[in-house]
């Protein structure tokens, strides 16, 4: 999961300029079923978890007129609370960065199915790691939403309590993801670790702090989202996403209208197609406003 700064910066966007700015890009898109694929952290809660009151209404009526997909670098068990306190019944939920997609449905036992999972071996990948950085944290998820990781490495965002095991153990397991921090780190540092280590056949996104999430190849919200558009049989043209970080990069460029969080890094707002205001202006809320008939 990508890390964020906790502070909150001063309002510094008009809403009606916003607004128009949004208009000009999603004109047109109300009044027709759409798939929004939606961030959560930054873009649906602040970085302290917390949903506006505005947010969560105007995103119980989005998903009843839409496909609302939570699109969350979280794990399964870090999601499905939000998915609770927003009140979404329905839809769909991809998390882990696009490597299990569940669908909504309050008939079934715990209100949710997995449809979807890719796992991959992380062996090689953690043996080179390793090299480069002995003193790192190590932590693989599993399709079914369990984790494992090194001694004394637990965080919020697995949403579950990580088995603590060895990292010989974890390069045998099978992965949904793997999770590897290095708080002694700079993330500039950090990168340039990665960069040595000469680490592929995975995908990687480094967030804010020294913080690497890899997936299977290919694997991101962008592709799980394409997934299930193929299933649900949307027109590529009536999609819209929001994010801020940069492993929602792919995700705005998939879709039909990417939308960036105002206070989203410079190189996320240079893929998307419109920037709405920050998380503390309710950019979010912004958007979901001009897609509702």
């Amino acid at each position: 999961m990508t890390a964020t700064p906790t502070s909150t910066p001063a309002s510094i966007t008009d809403p009606e300029a916003t607004r128009a700015r949004l208009r000009e890009h999603l004109t047109g898109l109300a009044g027709s079923r759409l798939m929004i694929g939606l961030d959560v952290d930054g873009t649906l809660v602040d970085h302290d978890g917390a949903m506006t009151p505005e947010m969560h209404r105007i995103l119980q009526l989005a998903a009843r007129e839409h496909t609302v997909v939570i699109a969350t670098g979280r794990s399964l068990g870090a999601t499905l609370p939000i998915v609770e306190t927003a009140g979404i019944t329905s839809g769909y939920a991809v998390c882990s960065n696009g490597a299990v997609t569940i669908e909504l449905d309050p008939q079934i036992p715990g209100g949710h199915r997995i449809i979807d999972t890719r796992a991959f071996q992380p062996g090689h990948a953690l043996r080179t790691l390793r090299e480069v950085a002995p003193d790192a944290h190590y932590a693989v998820e599993m399709s079914d939403g369990t984790f494992r990781s090194t001694p004394g490495f637990q965080d919020a965002s697995f949403g579950v309590q990580a088995i603590e095991s060895d990292l010989d153990e974890l390069m045998e397991l099978e992965a949904v993801r793997v999770v590897v921090h290095v708080p002694d780190l700079s993330p500039q540092e950090f990168s340039e670790v990665i960069a040595e280590s000469g680490v592929h056949g995975v995908e990687y996104s480094i967030g804010w702090t020294a913080w690497l999430d890899m997936a299977a190849p290919g694997i991101s919200k962008a592709s799980a989202l394409e997934v299930l558009r193929g299933r649900l049989e949307i027109d590529q043209d009536r999609t819209v996403a929001v994010g801020d970080g940069f492993n929602d990069t792919e995700m705005l460029t998939w879709a039909g209208v990417g939308v960036a969080m105002g206070q989203a890094p410079q190189g996320v707002k240079d893929v998307a197609d419109v920037v709405t205001a920050s998380i503390y202006e309710g950019g979010a809320v912004l958007v979901l406003e001009q897609l509702l008939g």
